[in-house]
């Protein structure tokens, strides 16, 4: 079975989020712990810019929580670019055992999954897990160089400069992780490098449905299912994707890339990247969990795993999808009601966090 129930339930300590300029501007902008004024963040390559920001992240996230670097046993993450070198020299520095992992966009669902299965085991104590993008580095592995000025199709997404680190671990906190599906990798045939939702879509469902069945749940159990960054498109064959299988989608229904910015910015789809859902995660969902808004959500990180080898030799795109499910685990509190719309393009809730 692919979904792992956990029995001791770990704790989602805390979460710490950073985002660029851009994505600051959007209808989350008050719940990110950090906004950048400048994305180079003083680099002088947009490669050494996104390894500074993920280790700005981590050490973010384990100050929130409380404690010091010391007290972290193990460091899951993982990122975009080749051999996952911004996790890697992260790691460096920081001097934390580390578990490098690679699911594309889906990254921050697999490093919070694996790191609460450490911690539900007695195998840690303390486990950080993060992961980032930044759009810049990112466009130049996979696509182009900025300086060609290459004009986007319609179906295009634009990854997001920013990230997010959980801290799991057995002291408690409001949040709990329950269980968690690890996802197969499922191809539907799209080659389309800028179609990215049309390649994720499949994935996500197959994830969902495996989850749901395996918790003997239904989709309204959730107070929010939430995908990682299918964007508009991929949003939309999903909900048809699920219908077909008789599960619907409604209004608790929502995708981080779709979130994260709003209609006055043109990012086409809407947002991609790893560090899409890990910077929606450890922001408003966390904060909206922490307060006990939400019961129940189900986090479902979407990655596409090609390259660009693969796609010049004229590969399909397989698509993965993990799940992680989690809890408030505080007092009883009157739900917030948060309606997530189709053109899920802005966050209709109160505002809140720094």
């Amino acid at each position: 079975m692919q979904t792992i129930k956990l029995k001791n339930k770990p704790y989602l300590l805390a979460g710490y989020s950073m985002v660029g300029p851009l994505e600051g501007k959007g209808p989350l902008k008050d719940y990110f712990d950090y906004i950048l004024k400048d994305d180079t963040l003083k680099e002088k390559t947009f490669e050494k810019s996104e390894r500074k920001l993920l280790q700005d992240i981590i050490v973010g996230a384990i100050d929130k929580a409380g404690l010091k670097i010391t007290d972290i046993d193990f460091f899951f993450g993982g990122d975009l670019l080749n051999q996952i070198v911004s996790s890697s020299y992260t790691a460096r520095e920081l001097e934390i055992p580390f578990i490098g992992l690679y699911s594309a966009c889906a990254t921050m669902a697999e490093s919070l999954a694996l790191a609460s299965i450490f911690v539900d085991n007695g195998l840690a104590e303390n486990v950080v897990a993060g992961t980032c993008t930044h759009f810049s580095s990112a466009e130049r592995q996979y696509r182009f160089p900025l300086e060609l000025g290459n004009q986007r199709p319609p179906t295009a997404q634009w990854t997001i400069t920013g990230g997010g680190a959980s801290v799991i671990s057995k002291t408690p906190s409001n949040i709990r992780v329950s269980a968690v599906t690890f996802g197969r990798v499922v191809d539907f045939g799209i080659g389309d490098v800028n179609n990215m939702g049309a390649a994720m879509a499949p994935a996500a469902c197959d994830t969902i449905r495996e989850h749901i069945k395996n918790m003997g749940r239904t989709a309204k159990d959730y107070d929010l299912i939430l995908t990682g960054d299918l964007g508009k498109l991929g949003s939309e064959i999903l909900i048809d994707l699920m219908e077909h299988d008789k599960i619907i989608l409604g209004k608790n229904y929502s995708d981080c890339g779709c979130m994260i910015y709003d209609k006055t910015e043109r990012v086409f789809m809407g947002g991609s990247g790893a560090g899409c859902s890990a910077s929606v995660l450890n922001s408003y969902i966390f904060k909206k969990l922490s307060a006990g808004d939400f019961k129940r959500i189900l986090l479902v990180s979407t990655g596409a795993l090609m390259s660009t080898t693969t796609s010049q030799q004229g590969d399909t795109i397989p698509g993965i999808a993990h799940a992680v499910e989690l809890e408030f685990a505080g007092a009883n509190k009157t739900n917030l009601k948060v309606n997530f719309s189709k053109d899920t393009n802005n966050v209709k809730s109160k505002k809140g966090g720094k």
